[in-house]
């Protein structure tokens, strides 16, 4: 078995609400084991069989998965979907001061690499200060100070309506609970 982690993008905001233990079904409904649904804002925790872990055959499980969803929940459904050892890594490469208090640390996840590309080229001179981003593998890593998210420049370009159907961003402490 596989130990995967998906995260839905948009849930319980505007006006998508699911209740985790519907999310919970169906997943379970998919024939996956060790289902867990951490918080409610779309994160689950699950095992799927090896043989789903291949490149071809991870596309192939994430749109399963987001059919699924569409279809019980009536939205266009789309996730970030990892490895759980993938997000290890992530987690573990985490670029800032992660204990800093006075500081939010996000990591921002992308339907593609280019959507990646393109925040970075986006973000342009950053005040490292202010509004830390830093690229990792496969994601963005944001450590702004709380309290000033939705107005620093990688905020207010994170906020604009051409990247909400293709990124969603976790505190790094619900990625950690995820693992837990």
């Amino acid at each position: 078995m596989t130990g995967y982690v998906a995260l839905l993008r948009g849930v319980n905001v505007g006006g998508v609400t699911i209740r985790s233990a519907e999310l919970r079904e169906v997943f379970e409904g998919l024939g996956f084991e060790g289902v867990r649904v951490v918080l409610a804002s779309g994160n689950v925790r699950f095992e799927a069989s090896a043989a789903e872990a291949s490149v071809a055959a991870h596309s192939k499980l994430k749109r399963r998965i987001e059919a699924a969803l569409g279809e019980r929940f009536g939205y266009e459904a789309w996730i970030v979907l990892v490895t759980r050892d993938a997000l290890e890594r992530v987690v573990a490469a985490f670029p800032f001061d992660a204990d800093d208090a006075s500081r939010q640390p996000y990591v921002v996840f992308a339907s593609a690499p280019s959507v990646i590309d393109e925040l970075v080229a986006g973000a342009g001179e950053l005040d490292p200060d202010a509004d830390p981003v830093q690229r990792g593998d496969s994601v963005l890593y944001w450590n702004p100070v709380k309290g000033t998210t939705l107005q620093t420049p990688f905020g207010k370009l994170l906020g604009k309506p051409r990247f909400a159907p293709t990124t969603t961003n976790r505190n790094l402490r619900t990625l950690r609970k995820l693992l837990a």
